[in-house]
């Protein structure tokens, strides 16, 4: 073996150890932190397709949404006609609605927060994915597997004591290139209460996304719903006056 390639060798492996030990010392909140910033970005603008299914009829709804940051986001839906214009703006903590069949913009109280989202099997709370996880839970790694040569860590995520938040415990499943698998939510007495699975991971934006998303509650296995990404793209350049009331309301083409 010459020395040039002697160098590159040993180059190569204090690359590895590097990697290796930057790995062991990212915690579980740092990678539940991670998870929530990888899918967000500094900012996104999708198109996504939410299935709402039921044992005796099945509707879907395609939509159009935009984040920026840690506490800004708008979904917006496109389709079908009867829904076109119906709307939710989340500012940190506070959330609107938007429905043109009555034209008024409402805001959702803290008290509904738990309530379905648009009729869906997602609650308010769960579209808004704010960092409530990160900085009101305590984080446990409870093991750590490989999936089609891929490492998953198992979180065990326990509010504080103090923590407003419904459930009991959460269990995450989160690769190690930040996309989140699984997530399972807990009441106060420890019962699995419903389950949101990845069903498919692609490539979008230039990172792999949960391009396929299942929420099923434990006591109604026929009944689900699916958010499929269409379409998404990061840290992309929005306006100022795309998370305002005013462009709820009347959208900007």
């Amino acid at each position: 073996m010459n020395i040039a390639r002697k160098i590159l060798l040993l180059l190569l492996l204090i690359a590895s150890a590097g990697n290796a030990a930057a790995a062991e010392t990212r915690s579980a909140t740092d990678i539940v932190r991670d998870a929530l910033d990888h899918w967000r970005g500094l900012s996104s603008h999708g198109e996504m397709t939410m299935t709402i299914h039921r044992p005796d009829w099945e509707r879907s709804m395609s939509m159009e949404s935009w984040s920026e940051g840690e506490k800004l986001s708008l979904v917006r839906v496109t389709a079908p006609q009867k829904d076109r214009g119906n709307g939710t703006l989340i500012d940190d903590n506070k959330m609107w609605t938007f429905s043109p069949k009555v034209n008024r913009v409402i805001k959702v109280p803290s008290s509904m927060m738990n309530q379905s989202w648009m009729g869906s099997d997602f609650s308010n709370k769960d579209i808004s994915r704010t960092d409530d996880i990160v900085l009101e839970y305590d984080h446990t790694l409870l093991s750590e597997t490989e999936e089609e040569g891929i490492a998953v860590y198992e979180i065990q995520s326990i509010p504080h004591e103090d923590a407003a938040v419904v459930w009991g415990r959460e269990v995450l499943k989160i690769r190690e290139d930040n996309v989140m698998l699984e997530q399972r939510f807990y009441d106060q007495d420890n019962v699995l209460v419903k389950t949101l699975r990845t069903l498919e991971v692609a490539e979008m934006g230039g990172r792999a996304v949960a391009a396929r998303q299942r929420m099923e509650k434990e006591d109604s296995p026929d009944e689900w719903t699916e958010i499929k990404m269409d379409f998404v793209e990061f840290d992309v350049e929005l306006g100022n006056n795309v998370f305002t009331l005013s462009n709820l309301r009347n959208p900007r083409d």
